[in-house]
């Protein structure tokens, strides 16, 4: 039997529960399902297990618009996260909605049957299932949960200690007392080092050229005292208005006095780890926020950097030996574990094979309208959070925007949108070529390309976005509208838990 529904989510992420608890407020007539291959919901957050993973935004403009991160926490660890998003699940009631371990193999569109049909994969038991909605949502992220990016070392194979990928971090991995290299200088070396040096004989950031590290406290001190005087939901309401205008200060800033904020933020590294510190290790060569900055809690990698148990190496690889490496300026650093912090493998729609009337579609050929929906795909919309802000932001406009765009085509009796871009408006540069981060650059052709102009050019502005996609109307020259065919059940929607063989 086909699974038939009204709306079609992918993946049970961050943004795919936030996609689903949108359209049970806002859009409640229309029946839908989850479709996640994981065995549970979190999406990143279920993915990263490897010690200290955290946000890297604050809590309190990274939580949902529509149900605040109640805690102090500015920083959240991933449990914690992970916590939320299934709280937030079962509060609306969307956990009930989840199909898990599915791999979803194809996304077709017809323009005869104007429907969107997907094929499955039960990876448990084989099994081939059909899935058939008028809308498509894809909450996929912009990554391969298969693998992170590993580059080709030199001799690696001569190596006999354990080397490990964040993305699949062992469970029964013991460096207690063990010589650490940590390969790599993002976000996730920043949160490895000092989460393994409380336990580790000493743990070694290699990287090839620094980033940009800003200290922030774990703790909102401001937010605590608040609440002994104010309820908290206007307490958690102030933090989040707050930590959303200083989000965009610090960008616009670096974007505007970039040399400025360089040196404001390299005094920081100085001042929280003394005169004496090689600043060389912490000096990038680009400019602020042409890679996303590096949040660092409470200083912990500050700390542990001065009490001697870690320390940032800048250096190459020329080869991997028997006992770890020997690096370009000819210093040997020996290791028992090495962890590869190299990056991400990008991908589109999840590595989904997306098909328009039976032809592939080429997501890095089309632009977006509005960040939201894809040029010449109907009926279909995409989550993508913010590069330069925290993820959440983006991702609930995002869904608040496609309810609108529902109840639209519900009141006036339409079947089918599909976003039309004008000749000449399509740019080579791809939606986040704005950052020079090495795993974007990777990736640039499977992305999908820049517009010159809005709605098909995404500025990441949260400002401008939340006017266009929250006041701006839902009708405008750019959307193609086509109304219900004739009258029939093959193309009456389908109402909330229906399955059938017949149209919907």
């Amino acid at each position: 039997m086909e699974n038939r529904y009204d709306v079609l989510i992918i993946g049970a992420g961050l943004s795919g529960i936030g996609m689903a608890c949108h359209l049970t407020r806002e859009a409640p007539g229309l029946s839908f399902a989850i479709l996640e291959r994981r065995k549970a919901i979190g999406g990143t957050w279920d993915l990263f297990r490897y010690p200290g993973v955290r946000s890297d935004s604050d809590m309190f403009s990274f939580g949902y618009d529509f149900r605040p991160w109640n805690g102090l926490q500015v920083l959240a660890d991933g449990p914690s996260i992970r916590r939320y998003i299934e709280e937030t699940a079962r509060q609306f009631g969307v956990d009930r909605k989840i199909r898990f371990g599915l791999r979803i193999t194809e996304a077709s569109w017809s323009g005869a049957e104007r429907r969107w049909t997907i094929k499955a994969l039960a990876e448990e038991t084989g099994e081939a299932l059909v899935f058939v909605c008028r809308y498509l949502i894809a909450c996929t992220g912009y990554y391969d949960y298969d693998e992170g990016y590993l580059p080709r070392f030199p001799g690696v194979e001569r190596y006999r200690g354990r080397r490990i990928h964040p993305q699949h971090w062992p469970e029964d991995l013991d460096w207690r007392g063990k010589r650490i290299v940590v390969v790599g200088s993002g976000a996730t070396a920043v949160t490895l080092v000092p989460a393994l040096a409380g336990q580790a004989a000493h743990v070694t950031m290699l990287q090839r050229s620094p980033g940009y590290l800003l200290s922030v406290p774990s703790r909102d001190k401001i937010s605590a005292a608040l609440r002994r005087i104010l309820p908290e939901p206007l307490v958690y309401g102030l933090a989040r208005k707050r930590n959303i205008a200083l989000n965009r200060l610090i960008y616009k800033a670096a974007r505007r006095w970039p040399q400025q904020v360089r040196r404001w933020l390299l005094a920081g590294v100085r001042r929280h780890l003394g005169a004496g510190v090689d600043m060389r290790d912490f000096t990038p060569r680009y400019l602020p926020w042409d890679e996303r900055l590096c949040v660092v809690p409470d200083a912990d990698l500050f700390d542990a950097i001065r009490r001697g148990k870690a320390s940032v190496v800048t250096d190459g690889i020329e080869t991997f030996t028997e006992r770890g490496m020997r690096l370009e300026s000819g210093r040997e650093l020996e290791a028992d574990i090495v962890v590869t912090a190299t990056g991400l493998k990008l991908q589109s729609c999840g590595g989904i094979r997306v098909l328009l009337d039976g032809r592939e579609l080429p997501v890095g050929e089309r632009m977006t309208y509005k960040g939201v929906l894809v040029q010449d795909v109907p009926n279909c919309g995409i989550l993508f959070g913010y590069t330069n802000a925290p993820w959440t932001l983006k991702a609930d406009l995002a869904a608040r925007y496609l309810c609108r765009l529902f109840e639209h085509m519900r009141r006036n009796g339409l079947e089918v949108f599909t976003p039309r871009a004008p000749a000449g408006e399509m740019q080579e540069e791809s939606v986040l070529d704005s950052l020079r981060a090495g795993y974007i650059r990777r990736a640039q052709a499977l992305l999908p390309r820049q517009g010159r102009h809005p709605p098909w050019r995404v500025l990441n502005d949260f400002a401008f976005d939340r006017t266009m996609l929250l006041e701006e109307p839902v009708a405008d020259a750019a959307l193609e509208f086509l109304p219900f065919a004739a009258a029939g059940p093959a193309r009456e929607p389908a109402r909330a838990g229906e399955c059938s063989r017949s149209g919907l």
